[in-house]
Formats: C-alpha cells, sequence, structure tokens
C-alpha cells in the first residue's frame, strides 16, 4: 500500500498524508459481526476520570476479530479485504465452507480468492494458523498466543512481525518487533506471515482536527502551567525540567521510567528490548 499527499489547499493540509486504500475491495462492512461501541471518554464506572486525552471522535462500531482462530482443519476463502477504523492493521473476511463468516487481522501477501486453514496439518503459508511447534525455524509470524487458547494478544498492528528463533524443550524462543526476546510455549497458536499496511508509519496527520476525530482530545505541556497544576511549571519565562528528572502532574517520574511491577513473567523475557524502540 502506498501514502498519497494531499495538495495543499488549506494551511492544515500543507504536510498532510494518508492512506491509498488500494487493497480495500469492501467499503461497507459485514453486519453481521458488528457491536456497537459505547464511548466513556476515559471514565471509570464512578464517572473519574482515569485515562486523560480521550473523548468526542467520530462514531463507530466494533468488527469482531476472531484471535483464537479454533475453527481447526475447515478450509476459509477470502471475500474481501476491509478497512477497521478501531485498528492500524486490514482485516480480511473469511467465508468458511460450513456457512460461517468471520474476521482476521489481514497479512501481508493475502489477496481476495485465497484459501486460508488453520490447524497443525496447515501449511506454511501467510494466513494459516499452526501451533509453535509445527512452525519452522526462521519464519516470520503474527497474531502471537501467550496462553494456549486464549487467543492472540501479541504482534498485532499494522506492520508488525516477529521471528521464531529457537525451539527447547517446551517452549520456543521468539523475537518480537521491539527487539525482545521472548520464551512462548508451543502448544500457542500463532499466525504465518507479516501484518499488512506497511506504510501506516509513514501517514502524517497534518492537522489537530484528525487527532479529534480519532477521539484524543489536546495534551498541555506541563510547562505552560502553573505550579499549582504541575510540577514543570511556573517560573519567570522557560524554564528546564531540571534535575529531578521529568514528572507527571502527580511527582510521579515518567518519560522513561520503567513502570512493570510483574516479575511472574521475568523468567521468560530472555533479552529486553532494544533500548531505542517503544
Amino acid at each position: 500500500m502506498a501514502v498519497k499527499k494531499y495538495k495543499p489547499i488549506t494551511p492544515g493540509m500543507r504536510d498532510m498524508t494518508g492512506h491509498t486504500f488500494e487493497e480495500i475491495t469492501k467499503s461497507k462492512p459485514e453486519r453481521s459481526l458488528l457491536v456497537n461501541r459505547q464511548g466513556h471518554g476515559g471514565r471509570n464506572a464512578q464517572g473519574r476520570v482515569t485515562v486523560r486525552h480521550r473523548g468526542g471522535g467520530a462514531r463507530r462500531f466494533i468488527r469482531i476479530v476472531d484471535f483464537k482462530r479454533e475453527k481447526h482443519g475447515i478450509p476459509a476463502k477470502v471475500a474481501a479485504v476491509e478497512y477497521d477504523p478501531n485498528r492500524t492493521a486490514r482485516l480480511a473476511l473469511l467465508f468458511y465452507v460450513d456457512g460461517e463468516k468471520r474476521y482476521i487481522i489481514a497479512p501481508l501477501e493475502l489477496k481476495v480468492g485465497d484459501t486460508i486453514v488453520s490447524g497443525p496439518d496447515a501449511e506454511i503459508r501467510p494466513g494459516n494458523s499452526l501451533p509453535i511447534s509445527n512452525i519452522p525455524i526462521g519464519t516470520l509470524i503474527h497474531n502471537i498466543e501467550i496462553k494456549a487458547g486464549k487467543g492472540a494478544q501479541m504482534v498485532r498492528t499494522a506492520g508488525g512481525a516477529a521471528q521464531l528463533l529457537a525451539k527447547e524443550g517446551d517452549f520456543a524462543q521468539i523475537r518480537m518487533p521491539s527487539g525482545e526476546v521472548r520464551l512462548i510455549h508451543q502448544v500457542c497458536y500463532a499466525t504465518i506471515g507479516q501484518i499488512g499496511n506497511l506504510d501506516h508509519g509513514n501517514v502524517k496527520l497534518g492537522k489537530a482536527g484528525r487527532k479529534r476525530h480519532m477521539g484524543i482530545r489536546p495534551t498541555v505541556r506541563g510547562t505552560a502551567m502553573s505550579p499549582r497544576d504541575h510540577p514543570h511549571g511556573g517560573g519567570e519565562g522557560r524554564q528546564p525540567v531540571g534535575l529531578a528528572g521529568p514528572k507527571s502532574p502527580w511527582g510521579k517520574p515518567t518519560l522513561g521510567k520503567k513502570t512493570r511491577t510483574n516479575k511472574k513473567t521475568d523468567q521468560y523475557i530472555v533479552r529486553r528490548a532494544n533500548k531505542t524502540s517503544r
């Protein structure tokens, strides 16, 4: 897929780019796979803001995506490739031979008319889902399960791909897109290939309105606030953050401060992610 540049007929469109959508083959989603989306504006059940800078945005429906791929041995034909406003990747609409319809994340090189299948006996081709024990070493994979049968939880964004490095005992070593090498049980399922929409990271929004359409509200810099509202605020003129380092509005360290507290899964991390990755 390519990125198109808009003609700068307004100041906001001077550096704006967007998707060409050349891979999209169907404009309207499958109604049987839609769920109404209830917006909460970043508020919890008590009505308090727990996630800042959320609210508004264009109305959209949730597409039910099949991350489990538990229909083993039943072939499915790719009927269409669709746009999903809730994720960066594209969706592939599958028509199974038994009449059921499901969405999956569309991998690269998957086209309308292709036949895919999931299960231990599936071929090594993009879109097929197999147990990691049946996947050759060096293969690019995505949609990776962490717990067997729970459904894919890792490597689900546009252009994402992990690589199977080695197998030893009950676990396999997989290099994630961040550079982290992680142990995953070999009974977990993964999908062959790399996720499509590779140019998603090259798109420039160009104006604040496109952020608002996505449901993201403005973020005010801490240095622009008063001292009572933010630790970075106050002072005559512009001031640096200081030796204490960047702080959140509540005085907690941020911008690079490690927040991982799950010690139980440390044993499954062979090598940490690259420092330059996020």
